[in-house]
């Protein structure tokens, strides 16, 4: 019997070549897009509406919508917050809808609704996520967001710590090089992943507008099993979906 595949797409540029509408398409920005995403559910909000662009975003907040949105980590000016998890307070988020735009992970999940299904992966979650995958009998595609469509190291080290994970099951399988190429620098970097990270250029971007306090909290592994999930427009948790 064929195995489920697993593929690692590095760049929503792409995408195109990876497109796979019977694959689960887990969308991940490490830094900082799904680790708040997967931290605001955390926090109780309701559901995050994902949008690519900042008129839209600009559009939701003139009709009253709560509104996180940042380009290139700095927070737009129309904005009430932007891109850090610890954005995403209980006090802030618990029980509301918010409208979220950020200069790489959006667009991604946008793009990935031409899946099976679309989950928003952080190693916040990546347990309970690899489980579920294992579950669902369907071929993996770890979308990552990247940085304005080329690739970066961040994202992809995590393709690579989930496609090894979700590889321990027999009924799946690879022959997608970037998928052995994401796990090799996984393998590379686990051993002192916080020192690998140093090298990372969106640490440096982070830290020139001291925006790298979030870092090591979003390389902290499974402090949670929520899973978003895009339903129609917007994301839930995945125990919403009905």
């Amino acid at each position: 019997m064929a195995k489920q595949k697993i593929e690692v797409c590095y760049s929503p540029a792409l995408f195109p070549y990876y497109e796979n509408p019977n694959a689960v398409v887990v969308v991940t920005d490490v830094l900082r897009a799904s680790s708040a995403i997967v931290s605001a559910f955390m926090n109780g909000v309701e559901r995050i509406i994902p949008v690519g662009t900042l008129e839209e975003a600009r559009d939701y907040k003139n009709r009253g919508y709560m509104v996180a949105a940042e380009r290139d980590g700095i927070v737009r000016d129309f904005a009430d917050f932007g891109n850090s998890p610890y954005n995403f307070t209980p006090e802030r988020v618990g029980g509301k809808q918010i409208v979220y735009s950020t200069t790489n992970g959006t667009n991604a999940i946008q793009l990935a609704s031409s899946g099976s299904q679309v989950l928003i992966g952080a190693y916040l979650n990546i347990n309970a996520l690899a489980e579920y995958i294992k579950g669902s009998g369907k071929d993996l595609l770890v979308l990552c967001a990247g940085w304005k469509n080329k690739f970066n190291l961040e994202d992809t080290l995590f393709a690579g710590a989930l496609s090894e994970l979700v590889l321990k099951d027999h009924d799946y399988g690879t022959i997608c090089d970037a998928t052995l190429g994401a796990m090799d620098l996984y393998d590379a970097a686990k051993g002192d992943m916080m020192g690998y990270i140093k090298k990372v250029a969106q640490r440096h971007r982070l830290k020139a507008n001291n925006l790298d306090d979030v870092i090591a909290y979003c390389h902290e592994f499974d402090t949670t099993d929520l899973i978003p999930v895009l339903e129609e427009n917007y994301l839930v948790p995945l125990r919403d979906i009905k």
